[in-house]
């Protein structure tokens, strides 16, 4: 690990003024430490930002819930308003990690997650998301375990987070503190970018902004609902899929449906054909299976994750079904 600077913040105003074009923001450190140890994150200074009042869950004016962004994943996932309103966000936030990483990473820090793809943490290895203009080793390499929608030729690394699956489903806004004191507000789907000509960018900060709060939507899901997380092994492992499903359902008919995918994008994959095909439909087998066929009609695989468009049909038809049959 390189040497740093450590500057411990109690308000924003005094975190946005230490930032540099060299910082990094520390929350609950369990992504970004990781990647200072193994020399592909390389700050001059972090400047820690867990003393900041943005820690408590409490109602929004849109009749909604907002998470502080300094709030640790295990008390956000485990909140009594967040288990009773949004279930699907806890069942997600809960899948992931151990419990020792959940009591300490961070809602915003989750956000900011980096990808897991091995070329990225080998530092020895091509990886334009790393290094800009090196190559992508993934791409005629190891790439079981990678994206087959919306990649580049630059990249082809997937997004890590089980959360942001699940927020891409119930819908969500993130606000941000800009540098010069003012704020603004993201639609969580314009959060996370696809690679594009410029992978290294997994998301629309721009410099030096500060993620405060997520705002979650009114409650959709609360009775309806599945989040399914596909793994080569049973615990402590990232996704190759996973799918979040929400429903509201009155009389056998689906009036309202969030759904997106995990393990397949650069970012939490929303699954907008399937959702506006079931909209209206009745809640049957039929048409779980037509929406999985919409969902995966555009994915483009490699030879090594192919696996990933059949058992990602599968997984969706699961999620949906699972959704359907769960009532709190």
């Amino acid at each position: 690990m390189r040497p740093f600077t450590y500057t411990a913040s109690t308000n924003k105003e005094a975190a946005l003024r230490a930032f540099t074009t060299t910082s990094h923001y520390l929350g609950g450190g369990t992504n970004l430490v990781d990647l200072m140890k193994e020399d592909v994150a390389r700050p001059d200074q972090l400047i820690d930002v867990n003393n900041l009042e943005y820690n408590k869950i409490v109602k929004n004016d849109k009749g909604g819930f907002t998470l502080g962004a300094m709030l640790s994943n295990a008390a956000t996932a485990n909140n009594k308003d967040v288990r009773q309103n949004y279930p699907l966000l806890s069942m997600a936030m809960l899948s992931a990690a151990t419990a020792q990483i959940r009591n300490m990473a961070t809602n915003g820090g989750n956000l900011l997650q980096r990808t897991r793809c091995p070329y990225f943490f080998e530092t020895s290895m091509p990886c334009n998301k790393r290094a800009p203009g090196s190559g992508c080793g993934a791409l005629k390499g190891m790439n079981a375990t990678h994206a087959i929608f919306g990649y580049s030729q630059k990249c082809i690394a997937t997004n890590p987070s089980d959360m942001c699956v699940a927020l891409a489903a119930i819908g969500a806004t993130v606000e941000v503190q800009k540098q010069d004191g003012s704020s603004r507000m993201i639609d969580f789907n314009d959060f996370h970018r696809l690679p594009e000509d410029q992978p290294e960018k997994d998301n629309t900060l721009n410099q030096g902004e500060l993620i405060t709060a997520i705002h979650l939507n009114e409650p959709a899901f609360s009775d309806h609902y599945y989040y399914l997380k596909i793994r080569e092994r049973s615990s402590y492992a990232f996704a190759l899929i996973s799918v979040a499903a929400g429903m509201q359902i009155k009389n056998g008919t689906i009036s309202k449906i969030g759904l997106a995918m995990g393990g397949v994008a650069h970012k939490p994959w929303k699954l907008t054909e399937a959702e506006a095909f079931l909209t209206g439909k009745s809640a049957s087998q039929a048409n779980f299976e037509e929406a999985a066929m919409i969902a995966m009609k555009s994915a483009k695989p490699f030879e090594a994750n192919k696996y990933k468009v059949d058992m990602g049909k599968k997984a969706i038809v699961r999620a949906l079904t699972q959704a359907y049959e769960r009532k709190n």
